[in-house]
């Protein structure tokens, strides 16, 4: 969505700025200098924010937006339809050749973008401590790095592969694949995903029971943190921040300026 649909679709759902910043995560102060014209080129990882709560669910379900975000972030998005058919299964997916990209949502395959180095190392950390958490706690749940198939809503429509995600009820985990919604779960997020992950999975995953989902964006190096288990607002982070785990009560906390440390090199 342009910033100019962004402005109608506002306007139609009646929502003023300040409900607008407490639905997406934005400042208040960011939202007025967008929807006020004085930021003309905001952060690709602000617009997504903003758009997983100003988009319906019909156009969801209608459209494949493939976002191509260059440096200076100040040209128009293209949308393309998604003409693929909505009744592909699980046992499909699985057929698949080995190494095809895709996860399967609701039926529907969507791609996905081979992940850079960036990405697999912030993940990998993230990870690493959960587990140093967990170990040190004696705690019984499981982090995981995708490759994992997730069977998300214990159906034959739908199979996802999170970057990160953490099983707390190990009943959920059998040797092909984890079977439930995760308790946790993270995507790096890149402009030629930031479709799936930010607005059909962050609802996929609401919808299913995940207890938390985080957005990360290493370029605009950023975290969006929904708690979905209190129906908080979503809250955004920077890379500087340490991040609390609301699945552990805060117990467990994230730093992310020792993760930006260990990946800055290859910025």
């Amino acid at each position: 969505m342009t910033i100019e649909e962004m402005r109608i679709r506002k306007k139609a759902l009646g929502y003023s700025n300040k409900m607008l910043a407490e639905k997406s995560g934005v400042p208040l102060g960011t939202v007025q200098k967008i929807f006020g014209g004085s930021t003309t080129a905001p952060r690709f990882s602000t617009l997504v924010a903003l758009e997983s709560v100003l988009i319906s669910q019909d156009e969801l379900d209608r459209l494949s937006v493939v976002r191509e975000a260059e440096a200076a972030r100040d040209i128009p998005f293209r949308i393309r339809h998604l003409h693929d058919s909505c009744d592909h299964t699980i046992d499909e997916y699985i057929a698949l050749p080995e190494g095809t990209g895709v996860e399967l949502i609701d039926g529907r395959f969507y791609d996905m973008s081979a992940p850079t180095t960036i990405h697999q190392s912030i993940a990998a950390e993230i990870v690493y401590a959960f587990k140093t958490f967990i170990i040190k706690n004696g705690g019984s749940c499981v982090p995981f790095l995708a490759p994992t198939d997730v069977q998300l809503d214990c159906d034959d429509k739908t199979m996802v592969m999170p970057d990160v995600l953490v099983i707390c009820d190990r009943s959920k985990i059998t040797k092909a694949r984890i079977v439930g919604a995760p308790d946790f779960v993270a995507e790096i997020v890149s402009p030629s995903n930031a479709i799936t992950d930010v607005l059909i999975k962050l609802r996929k995953y609401q919808n299913a029971g995940v207890r938390e989902y985080w957005t990360v964006f290493p370029d605009e190096k950023q975290v969006i943190v929904y708690d979905f288990e209190h129906g908080l607002a979503p809250k955004v982070y920077t890379f500087t921040d340490r991040i609390p785990m609301s699945i552990w009560n805060g117990q467990c906390e994230v730093d992310f300026s020792y993760i930006y440390s260990q990946v800055e090199f290859m910025y």
